[in-house]
């Protein structure tokens, strides 16, 4: 019986890890004959996981969705890696799923082993969380727009941008993206005819949603490279460009992170960037390590010329 049990998991197991299993690739596996495959399938469609079976020659099983949550198997890894999640989403970060992140992971503590609950207690008491402060997203939101973005389909939604103003948007979603603790949607948005992101704790979606619509290439750079640009270069009210005296690679470690970098030659390169200010942007140009001279705007130049003598005044003043 034990050995049943556990060809039982690992048959379980394997139906996890691939969509579709030919029957006797799925025998060979077990080292176990077609007709045992039947009927260990059988017996975990009695246990209420809905595998699926096609006949003939090439024909296999998938293990499918199920109107009701049978057991999941877990190995320890994936069961630790689920309880720090669950820990971690009831500490915020998406409004509405606290209270049930804790029920869930109760219900998760009392079924582990004990050699895998004192690892998730260690992780719990030994850890303290610091609150961000960051904005909340809600989590029908969230899960409304992942819909849209699975089913492409139209969404409307009120939007209030980082200046306060608002607007009605019309999109074709196309990921979510996360961020830190902030939710950002990357769309086509129908009016402006160009890809657009909405951050999604600002979003205040209208339904029904839109009708469905054929998927779009995505950007060419890629969603992230793209989300990253949007934020680091033109989602922000000034700009500049900056030369750097250094080679392109040895800049994206440094300062690639606050903007697009792009090639000159052997040992140069031009850093655009864009803030709210540029007296910060001034500051942080001074933290970096390198030579470099301002191409434009002049404005920024006057900035960091006053720096300078308020930095040589303070070091003389010693």
């Amino acid at each position: 019986m034990r050995a049943t049990s556990a060809r039982l998991l690992r048959l379980l197991s394997l139906l996890q890890t691939r969509k579709d299993w030919p029957g006797g690739e799925l025998a060979e596996r077990l080292r176990v004959s077609p007709r045992t495959v039947r009927r260990d399938v059988d017996r975990l469609r009695e246990l209420g996981y809905p595998i699926q079976a096609t006949m003939g020659t090439g024909g296999g099983y998938q293990l499918g969705a199920g109107a009701s949550l049978p057991p999941l198997l877990l190995d320890d890894d994936e069961a630790v890696a689920v309880a720090v999640g669950l820990r971690t989403a009831a500490q915020g970060g998406v409004s509405g799923i606290e209270e049930t992140s804790v029920r869930a992971l109760a219900k998760l503590l009392q079924v582990l082993p004990s050699r895998l609950r004192r690892r998730v207690d260690a992780l719990g008491t030994f850890t303290v969380p610091m609150p961000s402060g960051g904005p909340a997203v809600d989590a029908d939101t969230l899960a409304l727009v992942a819909a849209t973005c699975r089913d492409s389909e139209r969404l409307r939604f009120d939007y209030e941008s980082h200046d306060g103003s608002a607007s009605r948007r019309t999109v074709e979603p196309h990921r979510l993206v996360a961020r830190g603790r902030r939710w950002y949607l990357v769309a086509w948005d129908t009016v402006r005819d160009d890809w657009r992101t909405f951050r999604v704790d600002r979003m205040r979606p209208l339904t029904p949603t839109g009708p469905r619509v054929p998927p779009r290439d995505p950007p060419e750079q890629g969603v992230v490279a793209y989300l990253e640009e949007r934020m680091n270069v033109h989602m922000w009210p000034v700009r500049a460009r900056i030369r750097l005296f250094v080679p392109a690679e040895e800049a994206e470690r440094t300062a690639g992170a606050h903007g697009r970098i792009e090639p000159v030659d052997e040992r140069s390169c031009v850093l655009v960037c864009s803030g709210d200010s540029l007296l910060h942007m001034a500051c942080y140009l001074g933290m970096l390590d390198m030579d470099m001279e301002v191409e434009e705007p002049d404005e920024l130049r006057g900035h960091m010329a006053r720096l300078a003598t308020r930095f040589h005044r303070a070091a003389a003043s010693g």
